[in-house]
């Protein structure tokens, strides 16, 4: 909308001045006007002219413009300088329409391109954690909204499996004796804690750990056995919990899957003369000229030949170029894993296998409890995810004396939306306090408040006529401002993706059922005796329905059937 009303008042202004291009904003002060137009010191100083007598002559000839009402229901001027705009009901109307047609109609089309998006990342032999929850919810929304713009997704959970923490779960597996069929995950839930703290106190215990872990990369057969039983226990673990989530990937790739790049990422580093001998090790200088803080040497290769994170990061990014060939590679990780990111970003543009344009590192903040720190349980723990959903439940369940009687699969979803929008609500950069009982309440900005307001309505429209016609009335206040709501989702959706940020979506599916509240307060359907109003209303209602279902979809919460 915001394009055809630039367009518009550029075809008007051109009748009189010249001008390239009209900027048309959305108005901080509703009621007063929908939007504004500031253009006009732009055009005053170019004409070296009053911008209040140059104001007032062009909101006279907008206001002569023989279409007018087709566009507008009142355009004045404010002084100094703005020019402000209320749409006329049909312009509204009209896009009230394309969604019922499609809503991607209102959606900026681009080239459609290939995505590969690394999130998720979990640490095979280790419980998932609330941590872990936010990196597989953000990665998951980015995901459906870029495919939701039409563009090609490839998504790859990069699992961390061929790092340290395997060779203390080996060690402690061959302290203890195990045979393969004793490993289960309860096992892998109590050794890799144990292992990890004993390594910070025995460094005798942690060098064997690395020497483990060096052999299993190198090829120890008795290791890989151990290797493939834990990988196999562990996956089933994080794919049990993702699939709670709703979250999914197209390949459940590891860092072990790099290790087959390896040779020909060293190979094309060394022909490049990228690589150089620092005590040993191999290293690659990427610091540049205009770093304002220190950059130091990506680390490819240890003095006792073993590889690293940053070395099956970049051995990675040559698999997915030869696999995808993609336009863009998305990485959904921690913010302190920025400097990591820097170092091997610059690195493969440097070794020419992708240039630094199409590799994006989108970090994210921590979950934090009441004491802004990383959340942690009573007993100081960070707790496992699967507990975490079992408290959200219970907490949601001690809200109202009905939701005991709740099937399980509702509920389910209620948790989802619960966690799932109190995350994704929080700008994706931002560290949030984490407060279950804040987030299960069904007032406020909540998921369970979205649902509810989707619940309201549909049973509306449950017993409704299906096929209904819009017609060009507006009747109220609260009609008028659901309508111009209901439309303003292509630019949340428009904003979420160019930023890679989900919070726009979420704000704005908030804010929509703010305003059907309003509208329902003020609006009573059910006993109306004018159908064309009726009908109207409830087409608005459907059409907002599908809106708040779509969003939600994009934040990865499905509907329950009750609530």
């Amino acid at each position: 909308m915001k394009q055809e009303l630039s367009n518009i008042l550029k075809k008007i202004i051109n009748k009189k001045y010249e001008i390239e291009e009209v900027t048309v904003s959305k108005s901080n002060r509703p009621d007063l006007c929908d939007f504004q137009c500031n253009d006009i010191f732009k055009l005053a100083k170019i004409y070296k002219t009053n911008s209040v007598e140059l104001g007032e002559e062009l909101v006279k000839t907008i206001n002569e413009y023989e279409d007018f009402n087709k566009y507008f229901k009142e355009v004045t001027f404010c002084k100094p300088g703005f020019i402000n705009i209320k749409i006329s009901n049909e312009l509204i109307n009209k896009y009230i329409k394309l969604i019922k047609e499609n809503e991607k109609n209102l959606i900026k089309q681009e080239p459609i391109e290939t995505y590969v998006i690394d999130y998720g990342g979990p640490n095979v032999a280790k419980p998932l954690h609330v941590g872990h929850m936010r990196t597989a919810i953000v990665g998951e929304s980015i995901k459906r909204i870029i495919k939701y713009m039409g563009h090609k997704t490839i998504s790859d959970v990069h699992l961390g499996d061929f790092g340290l923490q395997i060779g203390e779960v080996i060690y402690g597996i061959l302290r203890d004796k195990l045979t393969i069929d004793d490993i289960d995950i309860k096992y892998l839930d109590n050794i890799y804690p144990e292992m990890n703290a004993i390594c910070k106190e025995n460094e005798e215990i942690k060098e064997e750990c690395a020497n483990i872990t060096k052999a299993l990369q190198d090829g120890n057969e008795e290791y890989r056995k151990l290797w493939k039983k834990i990988l196999e226990v562990s996956k089933q673990d994080i794919k049990k919990n993702y699939d709670f989530l709703d979250v999914s990937f197209d390949y459940w790739y590891g860092e072990s899957d790099a290790y087959n790049y390896l040779e020909e990422t060293e190979k094309i580093l060394l022909e490049k003369n990228l690589v150089k001998e620092s005590e040993g090790a191999l290293v690659v200088d990427v610091k540049e000229e205009k770093d304002t803080k220190e950059i130091p040497p990506l680390l490819f290769k240890k003095s006792n030949g073993a590889y690293l994170y940053a070395s099956t990061d970049a051995s990675t990014i040559l698999q997915r170029k030869k696999d995808f060939n993609p336009d863009h590679i998305l990485y959904v990780v921690d913010n302190r894993q920025e400097l990591h990111f820097t170092q091997v970003f610059r690195t493969v543009e440097k070794a020419g296998i992708m240039p630094q344009e199409k590799l994006e590192f989108l970090g994210y903040g921590t979950v934090n409890g009441e004491d802004n720190k990383p959340y942690k349980t009573r007993s100081g723990n960070t707790p496992k995810l699967e507990n975490l959903f079992k408290e959200a439940k219970e907490i949601f369940i001690s809200k109202k004396e009905e939701n005991k009687n709740m099937s399980e699969e509702d509920l389910n979803k209620i948790v989802n939306a619960i966690l799932k929008f109190a995350d994704l609500s929080n700008t994706r950069t931002k560290d949030y306090i984490f407060d279950l009982n804040k987030f299960s309440e069904v007032t406020g900005k909540t998921g369970p408040y979205i649902l509810y307001t989707y619940l309201r309505i549909n049973k509306i429209l449950e017993s409704q006529n299906k096929n209904l016609e819009l017609s060009n009335n507006i009747y109220n206040e609260p009609d008028r401002d659901l309508r111009i709501k209901l439309i303003e989702f292509n630019e949340a959706v428009n904003m979420a993706y160019k930023e890679r940020m989900p919070h726009y979506i979420a704000e704005y599916v908030y804010n929509l059922c703010v305003s059907a509240n309003i509208f329902y307060q003020n609006n009573h359907i059910s006993n109306m005796e004018d159908e064309t109003n009726k009908n109207d209303w409830l087409y608005v209602l459907t059409q907002t329905n599908k809106i708040i279902k779509q969003m939600l979809n994009l934040l990865v919460i499905d509907i329950p059937s009750i609530m």
